[in-house]
């Protein structure tokens, strides 16, 4: 089975090709646009496999939430190569992407949403699958509940991002080696949780494809950034 996956909802855009467990991965380069690179690296990536668009069984792609534009790009670039393709694409959530990096268990998955707020989605990873505990959501870092009974791991750059988060984490307890603030969206960890989904059938046709913005406003009123003491 063959995978190509496209994850480019943070800064930390990259692709990997999914091979019957094996996975070869890319990194874009920093400092230059997703839109610039993805595609390119994408190129560069299935030619060191040997390896065709058309040999590829199922295309996934981060779907977010995450930077608007980083989701439109792997968005687009999904769609046009399932098109060429004719191969099915499996959208997979950015938050479920960092989950199950950190392993078996209960976490909490934090992605930093800028505009002083969080997206932020708890999950019980098993099996190499997350199951989604509750919605996810985007709010203010002080409104967000965190977790109650021990046992909970907390990833993602919105610990860096609010260093309140992870004081009031460790005032309730958490252990500093249960805060993973590195942990990011991996293309890696989108093949991982398609490539299940691919065996059950539940491909999507390139045309159904969409984003997972959460979040339904790019940019606040001159009004709401001066109600909350920022400049018009």
């Amino acid at each position: 089975m063959l995978i190509l996956a496209l994850e480019t909802s943070t800064e930390a855009g990259s692709c990997a090709l999914w091979r019957d467990g094996a996975v070869l991965e890319r990194r874009c380069p920093a400092g230059r646009s997703h839109s610039e690179t993805l595609l390119p690296l994408v190129h560069e990536l299935l030619t060191e496999a040997g390896v065709s668009v058309a040999a590829l069984d199922a295309i996934a792609f981060g779907a977010g939430p995450g930077a608007f534009t980083g989701l439109r790009v792997a968005c687009a670039a999904a769609q046009g190569l399932a098109v060429a393709s004719g191969r099915p694409l499996l959208p997979v959530v950015s938050l479920e992407a960092m989950a199950v990096q950190t392993g078996e268990g209960k976490t909490l998955a934090l992605l930093d949403a800028r505009m002083g707020e969080v997206y932020a989605a708890r999950y019980r990873v098993s099996g190499g699958e997350c199951q989604l505990q509750g919605d996810i959501r985007v709010l203010p870092p002080a409104a967000l509940t965190l977790p109650g009974a021990a046992g909970w791991r907390v990833c993602g750059n919105a610990l860096t991002a609010y260093p309140e988060l992870a004081e009031r984490l460790q005032a309730a307890g958490a252990p500093s080696a249960a805060l993973l603030p590195d942990i990011l969206p991996t293309a890696a960890a989108v093949a991982a949780l398609a490539a299940p989904r691919l065996r059950r059938g539940e491909g999507i046709d390139a045309a159904l494809a969409a984003p997972l913005y959460i979040r339904d406003k790019v940019a606040k009123t001159v009004a709401e950034r001066l109600g909350a003491g920022g400049r018009a």
